[in-house]
């Protein structure tokens, strides 16, 4: 009993590393885009803290447009403008 229930850890345990895409530290919140908004909601060229976030955050777009409570906000066309400004390609999910 106590082999089967090691053994039901271990494949548990990996299973979340395969499933968790994420480089190791990141933190995947929108939350860390708040630097952008200025830029997402004007016509005003992204502040250099703004890019930076963006490509922090490049690996949790993906994840972002499938939230619902996310996607419009993500998906904008100013969104877009600040992420090509920044040189971050747009995702293709």
């Amino acid at each position: 009993m106590k082999k089967v229930f090691f053994l039901a850890i271990v494949v548990v345990a990996v299973v979340v590393m395969e499933v968790s895409p994420k480089a190791e530290g990141l933190n995947c919140s929108p939350v860390e885009l708040s630097p952008c908004l200025g830029a997402i909601t004007s016509s005003s060229p992204p502040s250099s803290t703004c890019c930076q976030k963006v490509r922090e955050q490049r690996p949790c777009l993906c994840d972002y447009l499938k939230n619902p409570s996310l996607k419009n906000y993500v998906n904008s066309p100013g969104s877009r403008r600040v992420a090509s400004s920044c040189g971050v390609p747009f995702p293709t999910c």
